[in-house]
């Protein structure tokens, strides 16, 4: 079954349920949000939490508190797996936003597994390119992406450790409004200095969740829910850096189509299982750039996108049977 399909329906009438909106999660609890914008904390029925943050879900009041009954169909479901456990983000997402910074230099490996995974559930993308400060280091990071910028993905370079400077923040938010957004990135890239620019009272309502749901931590250690507006129109989803990014959910022989700048050249290759790593007639080969000190034509595949490609083919080919 899909993860990202609705849960079995439970015995409580429907009628007597509210609905509501994940927030936050933390272990067995979670913050619902009511439309009339009340949060309370909440226990998913069951003995295995499937609620994640994002979920239009059904809950039933009891007491001060609440016990979701229902979750409801989701649009997507962006997560990662690895051989030992699956990590879910978010659900119901508009786009995601990788964060990645000009120092420390950014793996471009964990940036194309992001991208990947994103393709996979059918999430639009964009590229924050921060520490614009960083002129030096800014442009080396900037050349890298550009292959990325090649093959069609958005970057948009910001500063966003100077409180007043609105470096590409007015860009940046015109592709947030009225969305909802996961902001993805690796530890010291800037994730919570942006949520802090763009929703002036997130460490004020960080600490709230905390207190609410016992964690004890007011550090970024799960996934939160954010409003950046009074009309609750346009949301940002802070999450927890990461070191690894699995992608064990995805099958090796559909990793080119998730890759735009090889997808491009599918279909034309001599056999139908070539892999576009060693086979004769491959379509996908023959666009690999061979000179990096020549531009990337708009059909090329630079040689570092293509290098990932095949360490991800090999370790998704050898992986595990779940």
């Amino acid at each position: 079954m899909s993860r990202a399909t609705r849960r079995a329906p439970s015995p409580v009438a429907t009628t007597s349920l509210e609905s509501g909106l994940v927030v936050a999660a933390y272990g067995r609890h979670c913050l619902v949000e009511s439309a009339d914008g009340q949060r309370r904390i909440c226990h998913p029925r069951g003995k295995k939490n499937e609620v994640v943050v994002g979920d239009r879900v059904r809950w039933q009041p009891s007491g001060d508190e609440g016990s979701i009954e229902q979750v409801e169909p989701r649009r997507n479901l962006f997560y990662r797996q690895d051989e030992v456990r699956t990590k879910s983000f978010a659900a119901n997402l508009d786009r995601v936003l990788v964060l990645v910074a000009a120092d420390p230099e950014f793996s471009e490996s964990q940036l194309a597994r992001a991208l990947v995974a994103a393709e996979a559930a059918g999430i639009d993308v964009v590229i924050g390119l921060n520490k614009r400060d960083l002129e030096t280091a800014f442009a080396r990071a900037w050349n890298r992406l550009a292959p990325y910028r090649a093959m069609g993905c958005e970057v948009l370079p910001l500063q966003l450790r100077a409180p007043g400077d609105e470096s590409g923040l007015p860009a940046l938010n015109e592709r947030l409004h009225g969305h909802t957004t996961l902001v993805l990135g690796p530890s010291g890239a800037g994730k919570s200095t942006l949520v802090n620019r763009l929703v002036p009272h997130a460490r004020a309502e960080t600490g709230e969740i905390s207190r609410a749901l016992n964690s004890g931590k007011h550090t970024t250690t799960s996934t939160t829910w954010y409003w950046t507006d009074g009309e609750r129109h346009t949301a940002l989803i802070d999450s927890p850096g990461f070191q690894e990014f699995g992608l064990h959910h995805i099958d090796a022989m559909d990793l080119a189509r998730l890759m735009p700048d090889l997808h491009q050249h599918l279909g034309a290759c001599r056999f139908h299982n070539c892999t576009h790593r060693h086979e004769p007639g491959c379509a996908v080969i023959p666009h690999v750039q061979t000179d990096p000190a020549a531009a990337l034509p708009a059909t090329g595949i630079s040689a570092s996108r293509y290098r990932i490609y095949g360490e991800l083919f090999d370790e998704l080919a050898a992986k595990r049977s779940y």
